[in-house]
């Protein structure tokens, strides 16, 4: 499986495009994406970002499923998703 992330332009906070097409904070609510699937959706992706003047650095990357939860292979994907790896009472891990 793949997702799809990018930088939202006005702040820089890291999205992650959700099932509607709409960019969503948290990874969670990321859509998912087949390999033979995610290229297309990040052309799409990538053409909707530039064109609306959204994010930057819109990729896709992969993800595995862990005890049932989707969570991405990389490390600095991972990282991404939840914030600052220096302190755990700061970024969106600090919400959870």
């Amino acid at each position: 499986m793949k997702a799809i992330t990018a930088n939202r332009l006005r702040d820089g906070v890291v999205v992650f495009l959700g099932a509607d097409a709409a960019w969503v904070e948290a990874f969670a609510d990321a859509a998912l994406f087949a390999a033979a699937d995610a290229d297309a959706a990040l052309a799409a992706a990538k053409a909707q970002a530039e064109g609306e003047q959204f994010g930057v650095d819109v990729y896709a990357f992969d993800v595995e499923t862990e005890n049932g939860v989707p969570v991405p292979v990389k490390m600095r994907e991972r990282i991404r998703a939840l914030g600052p790896s220096v302190r755990l009472d700061l970024g969106k891990q600090a919400a959870a």
